[in-house]
């Protein structure tokens, strides 16, 4: 719909947006690209409470007339109580100018029945550069960007681009829900090794997916989309099931360790997940490990260290994950049930290029000494770097250099060349022995 009448109690447009509007609304026939805008009202329960039900509730026709007088050639609508979308066709290098005035007009406190209120406002936009515009792929992305902008607290643009070989999002999505029934998945596990032991000690399931069509389906590529449909529910639950079974299968051949299973943060608020995965291991007796990121107790604190206890409790060894690739805190970290801590790639690929790395490394592995975790370093790609992590007390290593993610049965074949005890057994980590007594033992 069109809203181009002011509502009551909106204020008078500055100069400065007044202009920028004027030269930001061409005639639609001279425009190259749809787009798709959604703004939410972040603070809208803060609103409620201060205005009142029926007042705020009318907050976003208001909203929705002052962004209808900055965009006269927009169609707005007002979807929900805190949200208003726009669609309208524009030049691109127009597009973020447009999205920074919508943002600037509500920096000044919005008057509502004549009382100043400020408006916390978030937006998030989709572009469809070229070709025929797919209009439920340009909402999904703008949802995308808006989720962004919660982080960020500034405009965020996605820009769709039209070619046919591009993953779509809708259908990719709606394909997960079967392929989790259909055996199209399947686990890759990458082994961790023990620096001074040599061994094998537990090892990591990767999920892949292959597709019917597309081929081969990377978690890079369908693991948000399965966290935004609630998928990811079924689809870790099913990645369990399918480790525990191939945890039993290593035991009988003589390789009884940990899998362990990455746990999306999104999953640690769920209760009803978190009773179905106790159920799971702890009656199939199998030795199962989550991973979790540091980011996803951040989100819920009391809600995932609760529930972390609950999974600690029957025997599932908790790791974090990519420790100190988000916003680290000690306060939560002291509070986990945790027994291992994995340093994220990002410092260890740069390990021995970059001054500041080895000491981020070195640190943590004396904290999480501290705290009774061992460290498992990831992305481990290099004799350098490996050599440099066991002088530093690192006390297993996760990467190329050990080995890729493999199949299960490759896994049992590589595993199975370390079961000899005794000279005639291949070292597992070329070279090692030498990095250690030169370090002198450490």
């Amino acid at each position: 719909m069109k809203r181009t009448e002011p509502g009551p109690g909106q204020q008078p447009e500055s100069r400065a947006a007044c202009a920028i509007g004027q030269s930001c609304a061409p005639a639609i026939g001279d425009a190259s690209c749809a787009v798709v805008v959604i703004a939410r009202i972040a603070n809208f329960a803060i609103l409620r409470r201060h205005l009142g039900l029926a007042r705020a509730n009318r907050l976003a026709s208001d909203i929705a007339d002052r962004i209808g007088e900055l965009m006269p050639r927009a169609d707005v609508a007002v979807v929900a109580r805190d949200r208003i979308d726009l669609t309208f066709a524009e030049h691109p290098e127009l597009i973020a100018h447009i999205l920074r005035m919508i943002d600037v007009a509500f920096e000044a406190p919005f008057h509502v029945d004549d009382e100043p209120c400020a408006i916390e406002l978030l937006i998030g936009a989709a572009v469809m550069m070229t070709g025929p515009h797919d209009d439920v792929r340009l909402v999904d992305e703008a949802e995308r960007a808006l989720e962004e902008a919660r982080d960020s607290r500034e405009p965020v643009i996605r820009r769709v681009g039209a070619d046919p070989g591009a993953l779509d999002r809708v259908s990719l999505a709606r394909d997960l829900r079967s392929a989790i029934g259909n055996g199209e998945l399947f686990l890759h596990y990458q082994p961790k090794a023990h620096v001074r032991r040599q061994e094998i000690t537990s090892v990591e399931a990767l999920v892949r997916w292959q597709h019917p069509t597309r081929g081969l389906v990377l978690p890079g590529d369908f693991i948000q989309l399965a966290e935004e449909s609630r998928d990811i529910v079924d689809l870790t639950i099913w990645t369990i099931q399918q480790a525990i079974r191939d945890q039993r299968i290593l035991a009988t051949r003589g390789h009884d360790v940990t899998m362990f299973v990455n746990v999306s943060g999104l999953l640690l608020s769920d209760a009803r997940f978190v009773r179905r995965a106790c159920a799971l291991v702890e009656n199939s007796g199998a030795k199962i490990g989550f991973e979790i990121t540091e980011t996803a107790v951040i989100r819920d604190p009391e809600s995932a260290i609760g529930h972390l206890h609950t999974f600690a409790a029957i025997g599932i060894v908790i790791a974090i994950d990519d420790y100190g690739a988000g916003l680290s805190s000690l306060a939560y970290l002291k509070q986990l049930p945790a027994r291992e801590l994995k340093i994220d790639k990002l410092f260890v690929t740069q390990l021995t290029s970059s001054n500041r790395d080895p000491l981020i490394v070195r640190s943590t592995i004396d904290l999480a000494h501290a705290l009774e975790m061992e460290v498992v370093a990831e992305g481990v790609e290099t004799a350098s770097a490996l050599a440099l992590l066991s002088v530093m007390g690192c006390d297993v290593v996760q990467g190329y250099f050990i080995s890729r993610p493999i199949a299960l049965s490759a896994l049992i074949e590589f595993m199975d060349q370390y079961r000899v005890k005794g000279p005639e057994r291949p070292p597992l980590i070329p070279g090692l022995t030498s990095v250690l007594n030169r370090a002198g033992g450490q």
